[in-house]
């Protein structure tokens, strides 16, 4: 490490120790931000990859995967195209996903060392990819020592560090019937998920404080910010809905937030905020205080994800449709949206396609060719559905090994591994599609490439064109940056259509055309030009 990092490490280290004096009030309180905002330009629509570190590589052969395995994958993840990596759990935790943690100060021992994962770090940054870690405040795992000392007594220092009371008041959780409020030694405490998941108590200014130096912990070591889990659940005022989105919530993320920001603006937040729209744009907060917004600067936008699939199940493009023009009209000035298809707690997208190559092809041309900052869940680049485990639909089928080739143990481990590899993976493996120059894996590296090629599909305009009713699976739109303008079209169907579309610029040129996409000028209408889009197709032209 250089004398200047080495400098800005022991500035950063500092703050997370002294900084984070307890504020006086019980409610969250936003600190002071900086006038200029966040600094996160490197983010606007870089290529974020999410990796299960546990089954991305196994480096010592114990069949799990490590540090060190995911070391030696970052030119694979640099081949690809990949700026930035999001880390699911990496703390100590008794559970293999990792999401009810026990230290949020070390690192997974399954997982290595916290030299492995400084070295992890270093060599990503080396290669210019950027680290960013999955830090869940929601709640603790009940064998955290935090809750042991909060379960113990009453009168325990950390018994408001979670929400207790002496009653059950029966409220159900918000998505369904599961009981939110759990007994032990006499009492009731709160978790919202399950009861080995109790949820910190956010009135309380300790635990501000205390989420606070961890984060500037962690900055101090290198990461370069947080995914945050459960981001619309962290303070709650009653039963049902009252237990989504308050306005103390808002206030808790404005405060970690001006927080963040005062110790890194370059570090990246990004909220789970897993509803609609109207629920998600919210956690922006005010783009007028903050350049970027004074709460989340980037949230995950699920509703484009369904849309993308619910249209190429149904042959239709006309959800999509909807939620391009939202994309292009709703979002705030400056805001960073975070697009992708699937991710850990979601089926896969090879099976919620029905292993469909053509469904499964066009999908990433989709995604890649959006606005925003797209996110990759591991292995849907080879088109790996869910596993052979009991339930397809349930989590640990959607979180896998990933296999490297097509050798006895996948080239994943040279031990056991710690789950069964998804069905098929002698044939879909990354040897195997690396080899191949037709594979999904080649599509996902070109359509990556042309993103970084293209200063209008990374991070230009996005307009949205008339829709056919004789080419309902068809839609198209258009991309435009200082410079550069493009037009894209899909036809999300299993037939192919032929669209035409007035164009504000010709002739076309081709940047990544699937085979017999046609486009030609017609000679009727002036700069109208007709498509001719086979099945399941995408074409991308730059307009002169």
């Amino acid at each position: 490490m250089n004398r200047l990092l080495s400098v800005r490490a022991l500035a950063l280290l500092c703050v997370a120790l002294v900084s984070c004096a307890t504020p006086s009030s019980s409610r969250p309180s936003a600190e002071a931000a900086p006038a200029s905002g966040w600094q996160l330009e490197w983010a606007r629509g870089a290529v974020f990859y999410e990796v299960f570190v546990r089954s991305f590589a196994d480096s010592n052969g114990d069949g799990v995967g490590d540090f060190n395995g995911l070391t030696s994958k970052l030119d694979y993840l640099k081949g690809l195209g990949v700026e930035a990596l999001w880390l699911m759990p990496m703390f100590e935790s008794p559970s293999y996903h990792g999401y009810d943690v026990v230290d949020y100060e070390k690192v997974d021992s399954e997982y290595g060392t916290q030299e492995d994962f400084d070295r992890l770090v270093r060599e990503a940054h080396q290669r210019g990819i950027r680290i960013v870690i999955d830090f869940v405040l929601n709640h603790t795992s009940a064998q955290h020592p935090w809750f042991v000392e909060s379960a113990s007594s009453p009168q325990s220092p950390k018994r408001d560090w979670y929400v207790w009371r002496q009653d059950n008041p029966g409220w159900k959780q918000p998505w369904g019937d599961g009981p939110v409020w759990h007994e032990k030694n006499g009492a009731y405490y709160y978790g919202i998920f399950w009861s080995g998941m109790p949820d910190l108590n956010y009135r309380n200014p300790e635990v501000r404080a205390e989420v606070k130096r961890l984060a500037s912990l962690w900055l101090a070591r290198g990461v370069d910010g947080f995914r945050l889990d459960a981001a619309r659940h962290m303070v709650e005022r009653g039963p049902g809905e009252e237990q989504n989105d308050t306005p103390e919530t808002h206030d808790f993320w404005k405060e970690f937030s001006a927080h963040v920001r005062s110790v890194r603006p370059d570090a990246l937040l990004v909220g789970e905020v897993w509803s609609d729209s109207k629920d998600i744009l919210p956690y922006y907060g005010s783009t007028e205080k903050v350049r970027g917004g004074d709460e989340l600067p980037m949230l995950f936008y699920f509703p484009v994800a369904e849309a993308i699939l619910d249209s190429l199940q149904y042959g239709d493009a006309a959800r999509l449709h909807a939620r391009i023009e939202e994309f292009s009209t709703a979002f705030p000035s400056g805001a960073l949206t975070a697009p992708f298809l699937a991710n850990h707690d979601q089926v896969r997208v090879a099976t919620r396609l029905e292993g469909q190559e053509g469904r499964i092809r066009v999908a990433p041309a989709v995604l890649l060719t959006l606005p925003g900052t797209p996110f990759l869940y591991y292995g849907e680049e080879l088109g790996m559905p869910n596993g052979p485990v009991e339930g397809r639909d349930r989590d640990p089928a959607k979180r896998l090994p990933l296999p490297w080739d097509g050798t006895e143990k996948a080239g994943f481990t040279t031990g056991k591994p710690w789950a069964p590899f998804v069905a098929g993976w002698q044939q879909r493996n990354v040897a195997a599609q690396l080899a191949d120059p037709g594979s999904l894996l080649q599509r996902y590296r070109k359509l990556i490439q042309l993103r970084h090629d293209s200063p209008a599909l990374r991070v230009g305009t996005l307009k949205p064109l008339p829709r056919s009713d004789a080419a309902p699976a068809v839609v198209a739109y258009l991309r435009e940056a200082p410079g550069e303008r493009v037009l894209v079209v899909h036809n999300l169907g299993a037939s192919p259509a032929t669209v035409s579309q007035v164009l504000p610029g010709a002739p076309l040129d081709p940047l990544f055309v699937d085979p017999q996409v046609q486009a030609g000028a017609e000679a009727s209408t002036s700069n109208s030009w007709q498509f001719v889009v086979p099945a399941y197709s995408s074409g991308v032209w730059r307009l002169r």
